[in-house]
């Protein structure tokens, strides 16, 4: 068309420096991914050729380097006054009446003469590289309609690449001012106002593993989650299953979505927020479908870029189109070394004056600051924790000075949560009250090294700090290390561990923490008689007109995301262990469960699995093994029964979970069984006949055998897996799992503790030992030691 003016159609990735990555990035899936699929709002872009020619009309550019090279460099004291001045001499120009012309001929040529709605998006030629990704450093301009108005939003894109932020990114990254031109991108906009945005991350943010698709969604338009305004819907899709048309949907978190970003009222440009209302508050912003489709779109771009990518995408409302928007190289978690890990750990914790949502797993203690615009960079000192209502672009100078990031507002793809990646600090996000609760110049510590929940704490708490390669850490070759979980959301983290998958995925997590309801006040809801508890119940469960599928949906959930996290290692799920006791503290359990004298030698494990007072309960856990297996194609994923105390028993189990459809066998389906019983040991050869191996919980083992309660603080000096009973056991039933070649391993903290022990396993053949996380470098350090040992024997 010109030297001034590219139909995104004739741009591919080669002309980044014509016009720079973000309208590069457009053009190349404009061109390439269109036919594969992926929509894309057609549109054009200026060139830098253009932005040159605006500075040459107006003569710029001796002026701007003269302020340029008056810019503080060590301190940017100056940096405010300094943008201020190039900002005004950039206004105060003109464009060129030949771009001018350019712009508005294009706009009409693709307009058809009607006055449409445009986006209008700037896209520096530095900006958007792997190694220069900073993204929000120059403006955009929303539902923008007419030739003068998109003509004003052009000049603005040209003033905003010098705003505070886009300068001081330009000085951090090593870019001369002078080299750096601006693209505006011109894009046909996409009725998100009745409809929906987000974001998407072909990687988890936290972790940075790779396996998976982080979606964002809210309602109306998508600055809200960039900027952090809500905390969106959240969705998580598992790429290897998505690529085999499997369910692929690991997580939905409903977010609150309080505000809904729409277009301005008629007659006028821009955009204004307002409340969402309560209905659309509850509501999914997206259907099954819409993520499979966006997560598969998002696949065939990481594909095409080779690279993981941060994309952003918008529903149109009014035809129910989706689009692909904007696509960029994600610049934090694929530059780094994922096995390279450092571990936090409080060593003891007060009461939380706060909490959010956690960004990162780091530590820290600081002053707090509390701020309420980044025109405050003066107050902040260097370590100091920002603590404010929310953060946007403007913000980045002063938040390269924070250790720590506190806010009000905001989810996991919020623009504060972004910027604390980038910086490698920790955040804590969406908190509601946190400018309300801490007091400014309090020593506070922030950790968020305690899941997906961060945690803020007055004073200074000890903690202590670990970094390890995993990648250099040797595995022994006689046994498998596996490691002990019943947190989903640490899932992902710690499969970059070295181990070789779960060997106790502990089903009761999840129970206790993301579903709260006994399984049979879900099963007999309908009949219960706690009104208050019905009352709780039914808030929990708004969403499903079938209150079983509650249950086997989020137990269902939790299960997926550790099975994907190692996938396709084992991950062997135990089904529910509570005691009576512990069932009744479950919302609803007290109609359902007997007062028991002794609930450890009670209704428990598989004996509640056929008894007619649990049977229906049990079968909801059998469904979501099977959602997890068959529908979500994760057959790695195996099953483990607890507290067995005849095979007469195992029997009666199996044929339930047959009825149920996970018959031993199907599709590569392991049953396994918990050895934790004397019986166990004495009948191992019989309970090998009807299941696929053992697993050894030296815990119930060693108190049934010694006749010590573990949990009584008078005789706990009596209790200890190194007692020759207890050993006796285990080697027994190692040595009966070996004759009758099935599987044979071990759960438990001994190994780690003491060398001896692991040597003792090594030596009687057991073939693998689960850990927790904590443990597992101490338990492999003594397990090869073990065998090294034996091996120097021979």
């Amino acid at each position: 068309m010109s030297a001034y003016i590219k139909p995104f159609k004739e741009i591919t990735i080669q002309e980044v420096p014509q016009v720079g990555g973000k309208n590069a990035s457009l053009g190349e899936m404009m061109t390439t991914l269109n036919k594969a699929g992926v929509s894309i709002p057609d549109g054009f872009a200026t060139t830098a050729a253009a932005f040159r020619a605006f500075l040459q009309y107006n003569h710029l550019e001796q002026p701007l380097n003269d302020l340029m090279l008056r810019l503080d460099r060590q301190q940017f004291a100056n940096l405010k006054e300094t943008g201020a001045e190039a900002r005004t001499l950039l206004q105060q120009a003109d464009l060129p009446p030949g771009l001018a012309m350019e712009i508005t001929s294009a706009y009409r040529a693709f307009a058809g003469g009607k006055p449409i709605a445009m986006a209008v998006r700037s896209s520096a030629t530095a900006e958007d590289l792997p190694e220069a990704s900073f993204a929000g450093q120059h403006e955009s301009f929303l539902n923008v309609v007419g030739e003068e108005e998109l003509l004003d939003a052009v000049h603005k894109c040209f003033v905003s690449l010098y705003t505070d932020r886009a300068i001081k990114y330009r000085e951090d990254n090593g870019f001369r001012h002078n080299e750096v031109a601006l693209s505006a991108g011109i894009q046909k906009m996409v009725r998100a106002d009745t409809g929906s945005a987000g974001v998407i991350f072909t990687l988890e943010p936290e972790s940075g593993f790779r396996n998976v698709i982080h979606i964002a969604a809210n309602w109306g338009l998508g600055e809200n989650i960039v900027q952090g305004t809500v905390t969106p819907d959240e969705y998580i899709v598992f790429k290897e299953t998505l690529r085999k048309g499997k369910k692929a949907i690991l997580q939905k978190t409903l977010g609150e979505k309080s505000w809904t970003m729409v277009y301005a009222p008629d007659g006028q440009t821009g955009t204004v927020n307002k409340p969402t209302q309560l209905d659309k508050r509850k509501q999914w912003v997206l259907s099954d479908t819409e993520i499979t489709t966006l997560a598969n779109w998002a696949l065939l771009i990481e594909n095409h870029y080779d690279k993981p990518m941060d994309i952003e995408w918008a529903k149109d409302g009014d035809t129910g189109e989706l689009f692909i928007v904007q696509a960029r190289p994600e610049t934090v978690h694929s530059t780094k070394n994922p096995y390279l890990v450092t571990e936090y750990k409080l060593l003891k914790k007060g009461s939380p004056i706060v909490s959010g949502e956690a960004i990162g797993s780091r530590i820290a203690t600081g002053v707090a600051r509390l701020l309420t615009s980044p025109k405050e960079i003066q107050l902040l000192q260097q370590g100091e924790i920002v603590v404010t209502n929310i953060t946007s672009p403007d913000w980045d100078p002063i938040l390269k000075k924070a250790g720590g990031i506190i806010t009000d507002k905001g989810g996991r793809t919020s623009h504060a949560a972004i910027v604390a990646r980038e910086l490698n600090v920790p955040a804590i996000v969406g908190c509601n009250n946190a400018t309300q609760l801490i007091q400014d110049g309090d020593l506070i510590t922030i950790s968020c090294a305690e899941g997906k929940t961060g945690f803020v704490y007055k004073g200074k708490e000890n903690y202590e700090e670990k970094t390890v390669d995993f990648s250099k850490v040797q595995q022994p070759g006689f046994m498998d290390v596996m490691l002990i979980l019943g947190d989903p959301e640490k899932a992902f983290p710690l499969s970059f561990y070295p181990s070789k998958g779960i060997g106790l995925m502990r089903m009761e997590f999840i129970i206790t923490h993301a579903i709260r309801v006994h399984p049979m006040a879900l099963v007999k809801f309908n009949t219960l008689a706690d009104t208050a508890a019905k009352e709780e119940i039914a808030a929990l469960t708004f969403q499903y007109p079938d209150k079983r599928d509650y249950f086997t949906g989020k137990l269902a959930q939790g299960i997926a995301t550790i099975a994907a996290a190692f996938y396709p290692r084992e991950v062997i799920v135990r089904m529910s262990d509570f005691k009576t006791n512990e069932y009744a503290n479950l919302l609803g359990g007290k109609e359902f469960e007997p007062q028991e004298e002794n609930p450890m030698l009670g209704f428990r494990g598989a004996s509640r699995y056929y008894n007619e007072r649990y049977r229906e309960g049990f079968e909801l856990e059998c469904k979501a093994i099977r959602i997890v297996r068959e529908d979500m194609g994760l057959t790695n994923v195996q099953v483990m029964i607890p507290f067995c105390r005849t095979p007469e028993e195992g029997k009666k189990v199996l044929q339930v979970m047959e009825q149920q459809g996970l018959a031993r066998g199907r599709k590569g389906l392991k049953i396994l069984v918990m050895a934790e019983i004397p019986s166990n040991v004495l009948l191992a050869e019989e309970f090998a006949d009807i299941f696929d191996g053992f697993s050894i919980g030296s815990n119930d083992l060693t108190q049934l055998t010694l006749g010590v309660d573990r949990d009584s603080s008078i005789i706990s000096g009596l209790f200890s897996e190194q007692n020759k009973a207890a050993k006796k056991m285990i080697a027994m039933v190692i040595q009966a799992a070996r004759k009758k070649h099935v599987h044979i391993g071990l759960c438990g903290q001994a190994p780690s503790d003491f060398p001896e022990f692991a040597s003792f396993l090594a030596e009687q053949g057991i073939d693998s030992i689960s850990f927790n996380p904590d443990a597992l470098l101490k338990g492999i350090e003594n397990i090869n030691a073990a065998e090294k040992a034996i091996t120097e024997s021979y």
